[in-house]
């Protein structure tokens, strides 16, 4: 017994002495310069890695151009027959009218004095290559050979930048993070003479590939159609959703609608699996031939590039740069403060709208994720994801989010309609009289991502009848 004591004695003052317990006094000046180093480090770790991030979100393809260029060819039919490529082109006109924007920072100065006078041709497609050429298209790289544009890949700001319109509408500063929802990606895809690369993936012929992207409109993909197949709702709706916005993602868990991952997790999927960049990818959920059919057979669950990764490693800056994109607030004049006043009351107080969409992050700490039985609609998308769950969605800048409507497929048409649903998920039976603020609901528990009605929850969670805040849901919409 001695000896081992006599080792565990030792081992004990090894740990002390390497934790730094030393015998005598330590020097604390010696440690407060080691701690200011670290400081330093990580101040510089963190400006490099904002730059890196930043730069990473904008303008990095990681090697897209080789399935929009190589694969679709999507540049010969931006260029035109007359430029290098095939049919008539796309004008700068055209492509704002399909929700492309420009970096008006990024154009050059004489270019910018001929759109203003008139000079420069907003129906020249030849235009549109001198944007690409200057990098001033928003998520869209052009790769050229001297004047020759060879091919063409995109960036995260694709989907999820757009601009003030502080030059013109479709070109003004860069705002990073909001999504664009004038963005009509299916029609931009369908440009392509070469759509060979998904009617052998989907298994389809080319014009049905075509009308589903036609399906999608502006604002909207579909980032399961890869996946499963399913390009269509049961009630004959596209299965796209609206583009989210990756702005004020800090502090919240999951990325998507219908959760999947972290929001590194799901850039590396995107940047993998719907850019078709180079790089690494594993999740074998993707392998379950039932539900992921599609990407089972293309083994999207296990993607490699040996020797080729442009991915990942961008992906720590890239996340650490979505994180530090805050939520916008809305401009001064914009809204009724009062009436905002009165409705912050009511969803953090009567109606607890609050206990899912917790302040700060109006999201739910934690696994924020809920059936669609819970929120009042069917399970179609949340049963396209592995969890079989939708997120509570992140509210701040929500005004940025209007246009194309509300919940993950825009199927609620402004903040009323939002609220309206409520009072249709919570009406009485038939012939119950429902003037009066729906008087004679039962007590339910509400919130605007996850709504159960019973006395159970009710008693448990201390929400009041609808009849107590429903007359006041203006004052929720005017937020």
């Amino acid at each position: 017994m001695a000896p081992r004591f006599a080792a565990a004695a030792l081992a004990l003052a090894c740990a002390c002495k390497t934790a730094g317990m030393q015998e005598g006094t330590q020097d604390r000046g010696t440690g407060s310069a080691s701690a200011s180093g670290q400081a330093a480090i990580v101040e510089e770790n963190a400006r490099q890695m904002l730059a890196q991030g930043r730069e990473v979100f904008r303008d990095d393809t990681f090697g897209s151009e080789d399935f929009f260029g190589g694969s679709l060819g999507l540049h010969r039919a931006i260029a035109g027959q007359k430029n290098g490529g095939v049919g008539g082109g796309v004008s700068p006109k055209t492509a704002l009218s399909v929700g492309l924007k420009v970096d008006a920072e990024r154009v050059p100065a004489p270019v910018a004095s001929g759109i203003k006078s008139g000079a420069v041709s907003l129906d020249d497609p030849a235009n549109t290559l001198a944007l690409l050429k200057a990098n001033a298209v928003v998520g869209v790289k052009g790769i050229f050979q001297g004047d020759r544009l060879t091919s063409l890949g995109i960036t995260c700001a694709f989907c999820h930048s757009t601009v003030d319109d502080s030059f013109a509408a479709g070109i003004g500063r860069r705002l990073d993070g909001w999504p664009n929802r004038d963005l009509n990606v299916g029609a931009i895809v369908s440009l392509s003479p070469d759509l060979s690369a998904f009617t052998k993936l989907l298994g389809v012929d080319e014009p049905t590939v075509r009308k589903v992207l036609a399906s999608w409109g502006p604002g909207k993909f579909d980032a399961e159609l890869n996946l499963d197949g399913k390009a269509f709702r049961p009630d004959g709706k596209a299965a796209a959703t609206l583009l989210p916005a990756a702005f004020g993602l800090a502090g919240v868990n999951l990325h998507t609608y219908s959760g999947w991952g972290s929001v590194t997790y799901w850039n590396a999927y995107v940047a993998n699996n719907e850019m078709y960049g180079k790089g690494f990818f594993f999740d074998p959920r993707l392998d379950d031939r039932e539900k992921f059919p599609v990407a089972a057979r293309a083994r999207f669950g296990h993607r490699q590039s040996p020797g080729d990764d442009r991915i990942t490693s961008k992906l720590a800056a890239l996340h650490f740069y979505q994180l530090a994109i805050p939520a916008p607030s809305p401009p001064d004049g914009s809204f009724d403060r009062a009436g905002a006043g009165r409705g912050k009351a009511i969803f953090e107080g009567r109606a607890r709208c609050a206990t899912c969409h917790v302040p700060p992050l109006y999201t739910e700490p934690g696994w924020n994720m809920h059936r669609g039985s819970e929120i009042g609609v069917d399970d179609f998308q949340s049963a396209r994801s592995p969890d079989g769950r939708y997120r509570t969605t992140p509210l701040r800048g929500l005004f940025t989010r209007k246009k194309g409507g509300f919940y993950h497929d825009g199927r609620f048409a402004d903040y009323a309609a939002v609220i309206d649903s409520l009072r249709q998920l919570l009406a009485p039976g038939p012939g119950l009289e429902r003037e009066g603020g729906l008087a004679g609901v039962p007590q339910v528990a509400v919130t605007a991502s996850s709504t159960t009605t019973g006395s159970s929850c009710s008693e448990k969670m201390g929400f009041p009848s609808i009849s107590s805040w429903w007359p006041e849901r203006s004052a929720l919409v005017s937020r």
